[in-house]
């Protein structure tokens, strides 16, 4: 059974092209990982600073795997000054788990 990972980040309006420009040029390691089904970022359209950072996984292993893998390492730096990362565009993030109990896809005509 497919799991959905949504990590909901809060974004201030001033860090939303920030944020964009992050995930444009990301270094898309996650599609090559095992299990991995899909990545969708939603920008937030009225309301709300959350974006959402959508990924949809074979199973919880194929998640934790690429949580202790790719990510971790795509996430740390040397610890040396010269490789400090950018200060966040998120003030926040909460990680919200779902499993795919149902789903649909468009019929052909």
């Amino acid at each position: 059974m497919s799991v959905v990972k949504i990590n909901v980040l809060t974004v201030p309006a001033e860090q939303r092209e920030t944020l964009e420009k992050r995930f444009a040029s990301r270094a898309h390691a996650v599609e090559s990982s095992d299990g991995f089904e899909w990545f969708e970022l939603l920008r937030p359209v009225e309301g709300t600073d959350n974006y959402l950072v959508y990924t949809r996984w074979r199973d919880e292993d194929s998640f934790q795997a690429w949580m202790e893998g790719p990510m971790k390492a795509a996430h740390q730096g040397s610890g040396t000054q010269s490789d400090e990362r950018p200060k966040p565009a998120a003030s926040g993030s909460t990680l919200w788990s779902f499993e795919v109990v149902q789903q649909a896809a468009p019929t052909s005509a």
